[in-house]
């Protein structure tokens, strides 16, 4: 048996598959979160570590397996930034000074200045980010806390990414992942990992000191195995085996692409990965493409070499917005309160019970697009992460009446997902227009299980979207670096070929309704183009100093 743990923006889960990754057992538990002004958003790193202590404990009850089965795990995180000290200790990276307070998390905007200043040197890594560097990326929060919290960004000792963080915990080592340094810290493989001359551009060549022990001295691909493996502390507190295997972690969203990907086709052939577009969707959308030689696309990042499945490039999209966007919308409904209550009386959540509604009173799933017609969404609350690249855009709604009625909470709800699809296929353009090629995209995260986001993406992209066999796609690729870490397979490619399948998939989309998105998708390129001109109208405002 294997273990995957995944940490989300509010939570974190624990899974327990098998060989043949059949789901066993799994369990969440919640995540604090703090918010301050200025885009601010921080964690605890103690608290993230007992919530996958408590999601683990739970999983194992669930399972009613026996522990001693267990002979890996494996761990993948958003990507946040943690400060500890030498001691491991927690190091604040708030400026209320609290030291529990010491994650920042993957949305925080704080380091938007530093971004932009970053991206003002023109480095060459800054190649491999999709030409501009985003304030989510970890180098633009070290140089805000270096400003900011000197004392603070003094004494830490070791800055992780989470899921790094997270593998330190359990196993003690300080090796980092190739998948969170690559992908979020500017290491470039092929040419030598941490560059010099960019971090003494931009003020942060004191991290390359002792061979970057701070942010990482020992690269390795995911999936390999740390040190001697869980800590005799680690498994008092998870309930485990001390010495099972502990696998090089992956980003969330990685995670999720290693998870689905490779699974076989509906006869149970193989598939390459490359085939594949992998959309993740969940607080944030993540859009992952593997090739064999490297794409730059400008707006999106990367390519990053072997950063995911070793001997690939890949390519990583997204939007910063996503579940949170639609969450937003809906609450933001006069009839909100009444479906919630609705959905609570039915036993499921207010989006799924919308769903129901919305499907029992049209067609087929891509009809449901016609009750937002004259409804549309740029979702955009958090910026547009690619392939615009630009972090100050923001969301705009156009067609608004005054409704108080369930029926426009519907269209609300259906708009906003085509705002979603429509940026997704501004991606998927961005990508095949520099070579990217693939036949479908997988989807997985908590939105994947929903038929009308399922068709409604297909529709908006004129791209088929399958549907992983697993119902826990993140935690499935999670358990498979603890899988190969412990043996059980040589490689993550042979582990995705045999513990993940493939489900349903969605129907073709209709001349008509192509047609319908088409004109959509117009609106929707005015409003993106409207938003760039009220902000620079804005910009050129007096400043009442307030």
């Amino acid at each position: 048996m294997f273990i995957g743990v995944d940490v989300g923006t509010g939570s974190a889960r624990a899974g327990i598959f098998d060989l043949r990754g059949q789901l066993l057992g799994s369990a969440k538990h919640a995540i604090q979160t703090w918010y301050l002004p200025g885009e601010m958003v921080e964690q605890s790193s103690e608290d993230i570590w007992q919530a996958c202590v408590a999601a683990v404990r739970q999983a194992l009850r669930e399972s009613a397996i026996d522990p001693a089965r267990v002979r890996g795990i494996g761990f993948d995180a958003t990507c946040s930034l943690v400060a500890i000290d030498a001691d491991g200790a927690a190091v604040s990276v708030s400026p209320t000074g609290e030291d529990r307070r010491n994650v920042i998390v993957w949305m925080d905007h704080r380091a938007t200045a530093e971004a932009t200043e970053i991206n003002a040197t023109a480095d060459p890594v800054l190649r491999y980010v999709g030409g501009q560097i985003s304030p989510e990326m970890e180098t633009p929060k070290l140089l805000w806390l270096k400003r900011h919290l000197p004392a603070q960004f003094a004494r830490a000792a070791h800055f992780f990414d989470l899921a790094d963080y997270l593998s330190f915990r359990a196993s003690g080592s300080t090796t980092r992942s190739l998948c969170t340094v690559a992908c979020k810290w500017t290491y470039v493989l092929h040419e030598g990992g941490w560059s010099q001359r960019y971090f003494t551009r931009i003020g942060l060549q004191e991290l390359l000191e002792h061979d970057a022990a701070r942010i990482g001295s020992q690269i390795v691909a995911p999936g390999t195995t740390l040190a001697a493996g869980l800590t005799d502390a680690a498994a008092a507190e998870l309930g485990l085996p001390a010495s099972i295997a502990v696998g090089a972690s992956l980003i969330d969203a990685h995670a999720g692409a290693i998870g689905t990907i490779g699974s076989p086709d509906a006869e149970g052939l193989a598939v390459a990965p490359t085939a594949r577009l992998a959309y993740i969707m969940g607080t944030s959308a993540c859009v992952l493409a593997s090739t064999h030689d490297p794409c730059f696309t400008p707006g999106v990042w990367g390519p990053y070499a072997s950063a995911m499945i070793e001997g690939l490039w890949l390519n990583e999209g997204g939007q910063s917005a996503a579940g949170a966007a639609i969450d937003t919308l809906v609450r933001s409904h006069p009839g909100y309160v009444e479906a919630a209550q609705a959905a609570s009386d039915a036993g499921i959540d207010v989006l799924r019970w919308l769903e129901r509604r919305i499907l029992a009173r049209v067609p087929s799933p891509s009809h449901a697009a016609a009750i937002a017609r004259h409804l549309h969404v740029l979702p955009d609350y958090l910026g547009n992460r690619s392939p615009a690249a630009d972090p100050d855009a923001r969301a705009m709604l156009a067609g608004l009446t005054i409704d108080h009625n369930l029926e426009g909470l519907e269209a609300l709800y259906v708009a906003g997902l085509c705002g979603l699809g429509y940026g997704l296929a501004e991606i998927i353009e961005a990508l095949r227009a520099q070579g990217v090629q693939f036949d479908s995209v997988i989807i997985s995260g908590g939105a994947s299980q929903s038929l009308l986001v399922r068709q409604l993406m297909a529709d908006a992209t004129g791209v088929r979207v399958e549907l992983p066999a697993t119902a826990e796609p993140v935690l499935l690729g999670s358990a498979m670096l603890g899988a190969v870490a412990s043996g059980a397979y040589p490689d993550l490619p042979t582990a995705m070929t045999a513990m993940s399948g493939c489900g349903t998939s969605t129907q073709p989309t209709p001349a008509t309704i192509a047609a319908f998105h088409a004109s959509k998708r117009r609106v929707y390129a005015r409003m993106q183009a409207l938003d760039r001109q009220l902000r620079n109208d804005m910009a050129a405002a007096p400043n009442l100093g307030i």
